[in-house]
């Protein structure tokens, strides 16, 4: 069995409303809320890779960008990406 089949059991206290949610979603899709954790789970993983992703993308192009409005432009992206809005 490689390494990516193996399962591990984790327990995990979630909060009331957010418990709710994930037993709505299993019920909606007719599965069990195992699967919708670890759905949610995988989809919040790889969406923080693509943010990191984008992150290094646009860490790249600044340091590659002449002066300028772009420059400016990616300085104020990656500013918003770092600290928020």
């Amino acid at each position: 069995m490689s390494l990516e089949k193996k399962q591990k059991r984790q327990s995990v206290t979630l909060p009331a409303g957010v418990a709710r949610r994930v037993s709505t979603l299993a019920k909606t899709q007719r599965t069990s809320t195992s699967r919708v954790l670890v759905e949610l789970i995988e989809t919040g993983l790889e969406a923080k890779e693509a943010e990191k992703q984008r992150f290094f993308a646009l860490a790249d192009s600044l340091s590659n960008a002449p002066e300028g409005p772009e420059r400016e432009r990616l300085k104020k992206e990656l500013a918003k990406l770092t600290f928020g809005e």
